[in-house]
């Protein structure tokens, strides 16, 4: 049983004992796991702050049998989250995302990419990050790591390839968009304009290439080419439009609506 070193994002930490938590850990190179950390919270404990929710840290763990929980030796805190003191909508926005880290994963299943991804978005919350965006990068970043990432170029249904349309029917249920011969029928659909659609396109397409962040320039030349439209305008309808869908679709795979709800 050898020790494996990782950095980890805390997800949960629970009372176990007196003296010990247990913490859901979301880490880079074993995916989540659950470990047993002895000791953490006596008074100035090795895992001081360490274990602190949506902390970043360095942990060193025990590996156990498929059925046994993991044991947490070390915990190094690399950063933690202090955007609460000054926004609370940054906290709920990465309460919200460790939430469906903790639901929407599995134990074990390692993802490099989407734990990368994590990290990014909940740095860039705590500092100066659009909440909006970082936010919906994560999600579909999500959805990708799940098989679910949403169908943009073609109808879900029948696979017609689609074109540009200044609206767009999508199936909430379906995951997709839909074409006019297979959108009756279908409960849950919305209507996403072009922007929402080409916004979601771009951050996918980013997804894909494993890029480190969305670059947020190419999403305002999506934005200039939209005819008589103005960024400043659109956008709130826009974030409006895209917040909606993703609070549907993550209630949908939850199976409930999330704990921390986001409103833009």
């Amino acid at each position: 049983m050898s020790a494996e070193k990782t950095i980890a994002i805390v997800l949960r930490s629970v009372e176990f004992s007196e003296s010990s938590y247990i913490s859901t850990l979301f880490t880079e190179s074993a995916g989540k796991i659950t470990a047993l950390a002895k000791g953490a919270r006596r008074p100035k404990s090795a895992f001081e702050n360490a274990l602190d929710l949506l902390s970043i840290s360095r942990v060193v763990f025990l590996r156990k049998s498929s059925d046994a929980m993991d044991l947490l030796t070390e915990a190094k805190l690399e950063r933690r989250f202090r955007a609460a003191a000054r926004d609370l909508t940054r906290l709920y926005a990465a309460y919200y995302v460790i939430e469906l880290l903790n639901a929407l994963t599995g134990e074990r299943d390692p993802n490099p990419r989407l734990f990368r991804i994590s990290q990014h978005t909940l740095v860039s919350l705590d500092g100066n990050g659009d909440v909006g965006l970082d936010v919906l990068r994560f999600e579909l970043a999500l959805l990708h790591s799940m098989g679910q990432v949403p169908v943009l170029d073609r109808c879900i249904e029948c696979g017609q390839q689609l074109g540009e349309t200044r609206r767009m029917a999508f199936g909430q249920l379906a995951g997709g968009a839909l074409c006019s011969k297979c959108r009756p029928g279908h409960r849950h659909v919305a209507s996403l304009s072009q922007f929402a659609v080409k916004t979601m396109q771009q951050m996918i397409k980013d997804i894909d290439a494993d890029a480190e962040f969305v670059r947020k320039d190419r999403l305002l030349e999506t934005t200039h080419d939209l005819e008589n439209e103005a960024t400043e305008k659109l956008a709130p309808a826009v974030r409006g439009e895209l917040r909606g869908l993703m609070n549907h679709r993550m209630s949908h795979l939850l199976g409930r609506r999330p704990r921390t709800s986001l409103k833009h």
